[in-house]
């Protein structure tokens, strides 16, 4: 039976996270163990949440890659371009095939200001 006691235990407040330790010889071997095991799990638990938000940041910027989706449609029978995300149809597929996007160009810009005002008022 030991004459004296070594075990510890800590706890890491903000967290709630409890780390014990009994088994070194001295209460100081013991706290430094204990130490590092928290160290470890707080580590963890940080690396876990900076993942999961990593993937949901992700997530959001794929999308599900469904039809429905879609960013434009390219209809050769009709010679017509149409851009989803903005709602416009531009008539002059062969220009476009060509580079000449700068219909397009300006109106996604021209909404993407308005959205980002929208979202300042």
């Amino acid at each position: 039976m030991q004459k004296n006691a070594t075990a510890v235990r800590l706890t890491h407040k903000p967290t709630g996270l409890v780390v014990s330790c009994e088994s070194e010889r001295s209460q100081s071997q013991n706290k430094e163990r204990a130490m590092s095991v928290l160290r470890a799990r707080l580590y963890e638990m940080e690396e876990g949440r900076r993942q999961a938000e990593r993937g949901e940041e992700r997530r959001l910027q794929v999308g599900t890659a469904e039809r429905s989706e879609k960013i434009r449609t390219y209809n050769y029978p009709q010679n017509r371009v149409t851009d989803h995300r903005i709602g416009l149809s531009i008539y002059r597929l062969e220009s476009i095939m060509n580079g000449d996007i700068d219909e397009f160009i300006d109106e996604l810009a021209t909404t993407d200001q308005a959205e980002r005002l929208q979202a300042v008022a």
